[in-house]
């Protein structure tokens, strides 16, 4: 039902909207503050709040004194010890565009008075911690409880590393509280999510072995080491952890919780008197005292610089080594904090700018099987449609059956979804706290879901079952099919997804036209105009059923019924669709196509553009390739001794020689016009000949390949590894080892933009704009 205004309810309906808002967020802040449980994701909590404060604005007399609104945190669970703050400790407000933060910075710089520095800080996704010093020694941490009163957690937070029990220096205050955020890094949060895997399958060996049966023993093993959802909660339920309750294998588990916890510290609660006049000062002698401040933060005079803070960690969020979901934006200058004042809540000097949701809630509704063109069976969640970093999610891969376990997610489960920018998406793990008992495990399946051959391992020790009917799967096949059409390979627009599935997996006719990718290249008009397939519901999968009939509704994708002009010429029986005489026309445009996009079209393992092209340049025809030994093959730049086992096991295989002989015969050219033979490359050219490039991590405006495609299409060499030989490393979010590398090396280090500068124009234009780079 759709979302009635505030200016349109009556104060009844406008009551009872407000205290359903009110128990769901109650219920969700025990949850978070009190249980170290995500029952709710962070967009649906921040529209619960703001359509909150929406009511009350409307109608004040809704706003109790024990309104959320007013309400910081929550209180105090009976774990451990009250701890009460010398200065209450707030929680910020939010804003959640662009426009809004620079209406709140304009409004508080005009409240100010005066001109105003801002120091800009990212917002740790983690846990709020107070820290007591008392001339220079720590009395007390506590967690931010309701903002008066915390836990005191001073027995764990003196092993974090980070938090000094005795300050350095000198000239202590006799009180200080230190605010800061404990949380964990994520390459640690991957580290212990597998230790908790690992834990798992102890206990579930263990109860095995005392004849306790698999379903059962693996419940209980992920009721003792659930998967963590996110680094937030693990970061909160390390903290807060009782250790000298726990004995085993949960010492061992929760000891390296403790050890992965790390601190920045961000600001001041009690300070009778700092000697200091600004935020950003204060972190200045806080790091001087031994306590660790974030590197992250800067300072600006205008609300440009403020925005421009924003954009860019918006796009580099992945950069910094913990999670984060905004940023702080404070008003730099102490004497103001006072004179702005605060809520109830929140400081009027400082905002939270929140960045849109990368992590949200969802239901897993079924765990499916898909059969790829490598034959490798992947299970793939099956989820209620969910809106996470600007798209609407429905799938994610989970990889394997062990990676379903190591995950411990239940079909039924309401699990933690994300999605980080462009990156595919990923199922974290469970809400456990949400759990009813009618969550089943997953079961992998013993046979192919396509063909029903037997899955197993393509070698000893591999995790991944596969399907070993590489021939005629018509999983495998349609997969094969739908590649041969991708932009790396032969680029045939006609031939995406659904027209593979139809020339591979149809409904009628019975036997398909293409039992495998060798008769692409011959398919008529007769072969597609008999084709139907069933229609499937877009967002579910299933067969979509007629209501009449009760049949699956089908549809022929490739025939019409004749116009009216057509039958006054006697035409009267089914016509080609214009899908199917485009499919035709746009396959024979591809017989022409480049050497190395057949190499890449073929399927072989390893063989992707970089080396397709350095065998077509080398080699000139798919015959020469055919022929040539192991030594040869690897003796080609960018090829090596495992592309060139791949390629003569594949040729192996009298199948794959069946496709491109029928290719051939077909009029498909497999060779380069005019190359003077084997051994004789053919040059490059272009703006980068002679440049070796590096791409590492993400570009913005290039896929991987396609970063490598724009390298050789401009004549430059891809390369795959950093060595003194490389000109230029392209590097982007998650670029890795390969940056160190390239600084170590002092190789000029360029951006997204900067790449496309020099693979359009080359180094001289890049040297242009900065000839002090190098």
């Amino acid at each position: 039902m759709a979302q009635t205004s505030g200016s349109d309810l009556t104060l009844a309906q406008a009551r009872d909207e407000a205290e359903r808002l009110t128990e769901q967020i109650v219920g969700a802040r025990d949850a978070y503050y009190g249980r170290d449980a995500e029952i709710v994701d962070d967009a649906t909590y921040d529209g619960w709040m703001r359509r909150l404060e929406e009511l009350e604005a409307r109608y004040p007399e809704l706003q109790g004194q024990d309104s959320p609104t007013l309400v910081v945190g929550a209180a105090e669970s009976s774990m451990f010890a009250p701890v009460e703050h010398a200065e209450r400790m707030l929680s910020l407000d939010n804003v959640f565009s662009p426009e809004e933060l620079a209406e709140w910075c304009a409004k508080t710089q005009a409240s100010a008075g005066r001109a105003v520095q801002w120091l800009l800080e990212l917002k740790i996704d983690g846990l709020a911690i107070s820290l007591r010093y008392e001339h220079g020694v720590l009395v007390s941490a506590a967690t931010r409880g309701d903002g008066r009163v915390g836990e005191d957690v001073t027995v764990n937070a003196v092993q974090v590393a980070g938090i000094p029990t005795r300050l350095a220096g000198s000239g202590h205050p006799a009180l200080v509280e230190v605010r800061g955020e404990v949380y964990i890094p994520v390459a640690a949060f991957d580290e212990l999510n597998a230790l908790q895997a690992a834990m798992r399958e102890r206990v579930v060996a263990e109860m095995r072995g005392r004849g306790v049966d698999e379903e059962r023993a693996d419940r209980s093993a992920a009721r003792r080491f659930p998967a963590f959802a996110n680094p937030r909660n693990a970061a909160s339920g390390g903290l807060r952890q009782q250790l000298d309750k726990k004995t085993g294998m949960e010492l061992e588990a929760g000891r390296a919780r403790l050890d992965s916890l790390r601190l920045y510290v961000h600001g001041i609660g009690a300070w009778p008197d700092p000697p200091v006049d600004s935020q950003s000062e204060v972190y200045g002698l806080l790091a001087s005292w031994g306590l660790p401040t974030s590197p992250y933060f800067r300072t600006t005079h205008d609300i440009d610089g403020v925005l421009d803070y924003v954009a860019h960690y918006g796009e580099h969020r992945h950069d910094v080594e913990h999670e984060i979901d905004g940023v702080v934006v404070k008003v730099d200058e102490l004497a103001l904090h006072d004179e702005l004042g605060a809520t109830s809540r929140a400081p009027r000097w400082a905002i939270a700018y929140k960045y849109p949701p990368e992590q949200v809630n969802t239901k897993l509704l079924d765990i499916v099987v898909s059969v790829g063109r490598t034959g490798r069976a992947t299970p793939f969640a099956v989820m209620e449609p969910a809106l996470v970093a600007g798209s609407v999610v429905r799938q994610a891969t989970l990889h394997n059956q062990e990676v379903v376990k190591a995950k411990g997610v239940l079909i039924g489960d309401t699990v933690v979804l994300r999605k980080a920018g462009d990156v595919i998406p990923e199922v974290l793990g469970p809400v456990v706290e949400l759990r009813d008992g009618t969550e089943r495990a997953f079961v992998m399946p013993t046979n192919c879901p396509s063909c029903g051959a037997v899955l197993a391992p393509s070698k000893e020790g591999d995790i991944d079952l596969r399907c070993p009917n590489t021939r005629s799967c018509p999983a495998q096949v349609r997969g094969r099919v739908e590649h041969i059409g991708s932009r790396g390979a032969l680029d045939i627009e006609a031939l995406g997804e659904v027209t593979a599935a139809a020339l591979t997996q149809p409904s009628v006719p019975e036997t398909p036209p293409l039992v495998t990718e060798a008769g692409l290249f011959e398919l008529t008009l007769d072969e597609l105009v008999p084709i139907e397939v069933i229609v499937r519901d877009g967002e579910t999968g299933e067969e979509k059923i007629d209501e009449k009939t009760g049949e699956p509704v089908r549809r022929a994708p490739f025939r019409r019924n004749p116009s009216a002009a057509e039958k006054k010429e006697g035409l009267t029986g089914p016509q080609p669709s214009a899908q199917a005489v485009t499919l035709l026309a746009e396959l024979e445009k591809a017989k022409t196509k480049d050497l190395w996009r057949f190499l890449v079209a073929l399927s072989i393992r390893h063989v992707g553009p970089v080396a397709a092209r350095a065998l077509a340049q080398w080699f000139g025809s798919l015959e020469a390739i055919r022929a040539a030994s192991r030594d040869e093959l690897a003796a080609v730049d960018g090829v090596g001794g495992i592309i060139a086992d791949s390629l003569l096991e594949w040729f192996e295989v009298d199948w794959h020689r069946e496709i491109v002989d029928r290719w051939q015969a077909a009029g498909a050219r497999l060779e380069i016009p005019g190359h003077p033979g084997p051994g004789a490359a053919v040059a490059a050219g272009g703006v980068l000949d002679g440049v070796t490039v590096v791409a590492t991590g993400s570009l913005e405006g290039y896929t991987r390949e396609g970063a490598q495609e724009a390298i050789l299409a401009a004549g430059g060499k891809a390369a795959s590894s950093v060595s003194k030989k490389t000109d230029f490393v392209a590097a982007g979010p998650g670029a890795g080892s390969k940056l160190g590398k390239a600084e170590e090396l002092g190789i000029r280090i360029i951006d997204a933009a900067q790449f496309k500068i020099l693979v359009e124009q080359g180094p001289a234009a890049l040297h242009a704009l900065d000839p002090d780079a190098g």
